[in-house]
């Protein structure tokens, strides 16, 4: 069986073996504020900015998921309010779990297939502390490119660019001196199960949660930081999930050699449904297709009929989400399912849909 769905994901079939030598090595009982964890954190946030070309001047924190992100932001880098820019249901989620929080919090939605202008967006005011965008929209296959990320950026004076990269985060080459704060969770790209959160910040992050100075929550970035100075964390850590996300670190190529791999393979892949006829992508300018989720749309029943019959050939596709629910679905690329996976797709498509 394959699984195509975008989280939880396929994981890497090493990981049979990973879960085994923690076991054997006694990870599953090592006290979390011994010197041998605190090795382990110190390698692994080492090995994430080597293999990720992450700037050795941003910050690594370890959260128990992406969701757990929204509330640390608000929290702690967001006194006043908050302005979100998003296209799917998850960047609405976040603006919303935001505005829960910080109720004067203003978000601005767009289309899939849109890509919008920059220096014609109204902008919010000085009170704002924190700019919120999606960069890859799990929900409806979408993806905001360097240069909008960049050019956004450029804009904002005082206030700080946050980034959800959650279903692209180890997966896509991104330009973490261009926000910032990114996250994500290791159950997509990471080819891990799910259950750890990672949350990356810039210098100027850091300063300003700092300054603040929020201490009112125990995830509270001020404790983290206090904690990370030592590599501990506020609470009792997953040591489990950190301890397997080094091994995949370890045994993973670098960034750019795991892009690469998957833009070749999405490239192939929209090539192959650009020209079918029956199921379509989803999102259809090229420059707001994501890399690592592909979206593909036509008639509910057709859809349901899809996933039966792929299910049935050992490929469980993922569901439709959202207002795209019924109407769509969903294909990871992530580096965790393999190349002959993808082989085996095209040809059920091929076979049973052409």
């Amino acid at each position: 069986m394959y699984t195509f769905n975008p989280g939880p994901s396929q994981v890497y079939p090493e990981l049979r073996g990973y879960l085994q030598d923690a076991f054997d090595e006694g990870w599953l009982s090592a006290p979390h504020r011994g010197e041998r964890f605190t090795g382990l954190m110190r390698q692994t946030v080492a090995d994430l900015k080597t293999k990720l070309n992450i700037p050795q001047d941003y910050t690594v924190y370890f959260l128990s998921s992406a969701t757990e992100c929204w509330e640390v932001l608000a929290q702690s880098l967001t006194p006043n309010k908050s302005f979100h820019l998003y296209s799917g249901a998850f960047g609405e989620k976040w603006f919303e779990y935001a505005k829960a929080l910080r109720p004067n919090s203003v978000g601005q939605q767009f289309g899939i297939d849109e890509l919008p202008e920059v220096y014609t967006l109204p902008l919010p005011d000085d009170s704002v502390d924190l700019v919120c965008v999606t960069q890859n929209e799990t929900s409806n296959a979408t993806q905001l490119r360097d240069g909008f990320i960049l050019n956004l950026y450029n804009r904002l004076g005082n206030a700080l660019l946050a980034v959800d990269a959650t279903s692209s985060l180890g997966g896509i080459q991104l330009k973490y001196i261009k926000a910032d704060i990114w996250y994500g969770s290791v159950q997509k790209c990471f080819g891990m199960p799910a259950g750890l959160g990672i949350m990356v910040l810039s210098p100027r992050a850091v300063a300003r949660f700092r300054q603040f100075n929020e201490r009112s929550h125990y995830n509270s970035l001020v404790a983290q930081y206090e904690k990370m100075l030592n590599f501990q964390t506020t609470h009792t850590p997953n040591v489990l999930g950190i301890y397997l996300l080094s091994r995949v670190l370890t045994d993973r190529e670098p960034i750019k050699a795991v892009h690469q791999h998957l833009l070749d393979r999405a490239t192939k892949l929209y090539d192959y449904f650009d020209q079918a006829t029956q199921l379509t992508p989803l999102v259809t300018n090229p420059e707001t297709r994501s890399t690592t989720v592909i979206g593909l749309q036509g008639p509910p029943a057709l859809i349901d009929d899809v996933k039966r019959r792929a299910l049935a050939q050992g490929l469980q596709l993922g569901n439709g989400y959202g207002s795209w629910k019924s109407n769509s679905l969903r294909i990871a690329n992530f580096p965790a399912i393999p190349d002959v996976a993808y082989e085996q797709l095209v040809q059920f498509f091929a076979r049973e849909f052409a």
